[in-house]
């Protein structure tokens, strides 16, 4: 007796070769088609740089179409991989990526760096820095408002500790609205010291190392809400925040120094009874209760 042939295992088998088949064929086909597509436009998104806009879409056009015009092209000419290359050649690009979407559209992202300060140095030449410790050149387009520190020593290599004590005091005054107003500059000292220059009012602030920087500017923003509305913002020459729990002021044409900041540190011991909804956030207590010893006449000098 002849035996039966498997037919339904035979159609099975042939159907699922046709789809693989079929698949592949289709598959190919559709990677031809795209290989042969033509960029059909430039979408470009640039984030990172919330205040300042140092590169535009005019200069990343310019960066992709250094070797020819991309529009036209066809999408499987362009290298992807080298075209980020060269925009992160900027010194503004902090990263850029690139990706063609379904209607062949060339989608570009790019990181801008932001400035956090503008340093000068002492031979004059001025640039700006930002977190990760870059330094990157002024523009034509537009200046950065940013805190401008002077007096920068020129080291090679460059002092990493000097450069993030800088960082740090230009973001804290980058997100106080006050001290963003008030601070005309920094200057830093040879000793790595910091001199603050105000707007308003012709006198210094020494302010020391960058250590305690919210601490010591909650004490300033004490002394100003203070003994200025009792004296008056032309009374003093110099100001001092160094001490603990101290601001030291110098009355003008005197070479005396005097404890004329008892009513801010009156103010900073009973902050805690004042209602937080009447005190600007910059002078939130401090939390120290220890009452500061009396200046001597010792000390007379900065």
């Amino acid at each position: 007796m002849a035996q039966k042939l498997p037919w339904k295992k035979i159609l099975v088998t042939t159907l699922w070769v046709l789809t693989v088949i079929g698949t592949m064929v289709l598959t190919g086909a559709a990677i031809h088609q795209k290989n042969h597509k033509k960029c059909a436009g430039v979408n470009i998104a640039i984030v990172g740089a919330e205040k300042n806009m140092f590169i535009d879409e005019s200069d990343v056009l310019a960066i992709l179409n250094k070797d020819g015009n991309i529009m036209g092209q066809p999408v499987q000419r362009l290298k992807l991989r080298k075209m980020e290359a060269q925009i992160k050649r900027n010194i503004w690009v902090k990263n850029a990526e690139m990706f063609f979407d379904n209607l062949q559209v060339l989608q570009v992202s790019i990181e801008e760096r932001e400035p956090i300060a503008r340093l000068f140095q002492v031979n004059g030449q001025s640039f700006y820095i930002d977190t990760s410790l870059s330094f990157l050149p002024l523009s034509s387009k537009l200046s950065a408002r940013v805190p401008v520190f002077t007096n920068m020593p020129i080291q090679k290599p460059r002092d990493s500790v000097l450069l993030k004590q800088i960082i740090e005091m230009a973001a804290y005054i980058n997100e106080d609205s006050f001290f963003t107003a008030q601070i005309a500059q920094i200057n830093i000292t040879p000793s790595h010291h910091f001199e603050i220059i105000p707007v308003i009012g012709d006198h210094i602030v020494y302010f020391g190392e960058a250590n305690n920087i919210a601490v010591k500017f909650k004490k300033l923003a004490s002394f100003y809400r203070s003994a200025w509305l009792e004296r008056g913002i032309y009374t003093y020459e110099k100001l001092d925040v160094q001490y603990k729990n101290q601001v030291i002021g110098v009355k003008k044409g005197t070479a005396q120094m005097y404890a004329d900041s008892a009513a801010a540190i009156k103010l900073l011991q009973v902050i805690d009874t004042i209602k937080v909804d009447t005190i600007p956030k910059i002078l939130l207590p401090l939390n120290n209760k220890q009452n500061p010893k009396p200046l001597t006449s010792k000390r007379n000098t900065l």
